[in-house]
């Protein structure tokens, strides 16, 4: 699925780099080479970071 449409982010490339990397979504976002343009996506992309790193065992 498509998290980030002016992007073309998808949510499994969020979620793996939310794994390896440290940051907020919009840190992620310049990780995967864009940025936010429109903004509509990051709160649903924040929230899918939170999951993901609330996912890995300590």
């Amino acid at each position: 699925m498509y998290i980030c449409i002016c992007n073309a982010l998808r949510e499994k490339d969020l979620r793996a780099t939310a794994r390896c990397h440290a940051g907020d979504a919009e840190t992620l976002y310049n990780r995967l080479g864009c940025r936010p343009q429109c903004r509509q996506c990051l709160e649903d992309a924040d929230q899918i970071v939170a999951e993901e790193r609330n996912s890995v065992p300590a």
